[in-house]
């Protein structure tokens, strides 16, 4: 038999045995997720914009098991016609011909073809609607990963809440894609189990390189020169004090002197910094190494953190980028001092009320079993405490009273979350001297400890930094001279 014969005998072999709705969506399915990918992939290589990570999930994965889908219907209901026909024994020895005149087979054709386009149309509106969902911060922070609502609520809060979690998490392209969600199958799997980490580790391990993301929009190596700080912190006396701190910090950069300020410092294209710590939350850190302005290696061993040759050479460097001093751009919590502190600068919080921030500390410092018990118990503490030691004040400012149980509140739960075990200090943040003890931050390294065998120590100057223009003052002077106050 020849070729054109054999090509002949299975398109009737098809045809006959393809006319069943399995068949028929198999068809539909393979020819529909073939013609958007097809499409789908030219406007990825004609947009001179970068495909959003989210759509991989459709391109690469979503539609592709469509496809195949399709493919493996094709079969199944050509096996069953045939099956069905041959026990009810009108399973025809000789296949009749394909006559492209019958009405039957036109019907069939246009059923197909309609269906087809159908498929096509809603494909791709789910395409649209399911990445620009997908695309959301709300999506990855309380839908997709609940075990995120808190780092989803510090999201919220932070500078950074207009970046989405798939511009800093995933990337752009197939790969990047690829490897987050293959890397997200164990936390898919704990969460369906509720067998996942609490609270959420941090540092990120496997966290895209700042050159990724931070610099896509920050250049560090830029000189961006000085930049005024001020820093108001409220007294636990009666008025709840004001007193403000105005730093100006030496950011610095890139500049016609060479690299200078904080930035200039540390970062730079040759990889200025690299620093050996011996815990996985990058507190203790047991050796620094410093390329110098003339490209020499200074290396500074800690006097407190001892680090034998053994542990030297089994643990990586790490070449110093953003997220080691500014670890918590984005997912930040506060201690509990600094939580009612802004509560009082952003005006929830009232100083009108007597002892406003000492109660408020105290009262969220206290241990709850849950947020839910928290949200009832705070409120009630801070209206509890008024009436009772202040019944007039209670009386003449209780819609102050309430507002205030409210800040409170609020400022709890963006921070605490006992069923994550997500307390005061759990996510230290580096940026600045660190905690309220002045420990971690800059004090990791620069602590006067890190010594060379020269005797060379990293300074921990304050100097070094920033230059302090006012310290704890009510109504610093300075401000006045800038116009900020």
């Amino acid at each position: 038999m020849s070729l054109g014969n054999k090509l002949k005998e299975l398109a009737r072999l098809l045809f006959f045995n393809g006319d069943n709705w399995i068949t028929i969506l198999g068809v539909v399915l393979t020819t529909g997720a073939a013609i958007t990918l097809v499409w789908s992939w030219f406007l990825e290589l004609a947009s001179p914009h970068a495909v959003h990570p989210y759509v991989g999930m459709v391109l690469f994965v979503g539609l592709p098991m469509v496809f195949i889908a399709g493919l493996i219907l094709i079969p199944i209901g050509i096996l069953l016609r045939r099956a069905s026909l041959k026990k009810a024994g009108h399973l025809p020895t000789v296949l009749p011909e394909i006559d492209f005149r019958s009405k039957h087979l036109h019907r069939v054709l246009y059923l197909v073809g309609g269906l087809t386009l159908l498929n096509v149309v809603l494909m791709g509106m789910a395409t649209v609607k399911g990445v620009e969902y997908m695309d959301s911060s709300r999506f990855c922070g309380l839908t997709c990963h609940t075990p995120m609502s808190m780092e989803y609520r510090a999201f919220e809060n932070s500078p950074h809440s207009r970046v989405g979690c798939a511009e800093c998490h995933i990337g752009p392209g197939a790969e990047s894609f690829m490897r987050a969600k293959l890397a997200g199958v164990r936390q898919l799997f704990g969460v369906a189990f509720n067998n996942y980490s609490r609270p959420i580790p941090s540092p990120v391990e496997n966290l895209r390189p700042a050159r990724e993301t931070c610099e896509s929009c920050h250049w560090p190596q830029k000189f961006h020169g000085n930049k005024i700080l001020v820093r108001t912190h409220y007294a636990d006396d009666a008025e709840s004090t004001p007193a403000t701190t105005v730093l100006m910090l030496k950011i610095g950069g890139l500049s016609n002197k060479g690299n200078t300020g904080i930035h200039g410092r540390h970062l730079d294209a040759t990889g200025r910094v690299n620093y050996q710590p011996t815990d996985g939350k990058r507190e203790a850190i047991g050796q620094v190494t410093y390329r110098d302005d003339n490209g020499q290696l200074v290396t500074f061993n800690s006097a407190d953190v001892k680090m034998t040759p053994e542990q030297l050479a089994k643990t990586k460097p790490r070449e110093m980028d953003c997220v080691d001093c500014h670890n918590r751009p984005t997912h930040a919590f506060e201690m509990p001092e600094q939580a009612i502190d802004r509560t009082i600068t952003e005006g929830a919080l009232s100083r009108d009320l007597p002892f406003a921030r000492k109660t408020g500390v105290e009262i969220i410092k206290r241990e709850y079993k849950s947020q839910a018990e928290a949200a009832v118990q705070i409120p009630q503490a801070v209206a509890d405490f008024y009436q009772k030691n202040y019944p007039d004040v209670f009386k003449a400012k209780h819609n102050l009273v309430e507002a205030a149980g409210n800040a409170v509140k609020e400022a709890y739960l963006r921070n605490i979350s006992p069923e994550m075990k997500l307390t005061w200090g759990t996510h230290p943040n580096h940026i600045g001297h660190g905690g309220n003890d002045l420990s971690g931050g800059c004090f990791r390294c620069h602590d006067g400890n890190h010594t060379t065998k020269e005797g060379r120590t990293i300074t921990s100057s304050c100097d070094t930094c920033h230059t302090i223009l006012a310290q704890d003052e009510k109504d610093p002077k300075i401000l006045k001279e800038l116009g900020t106050s």
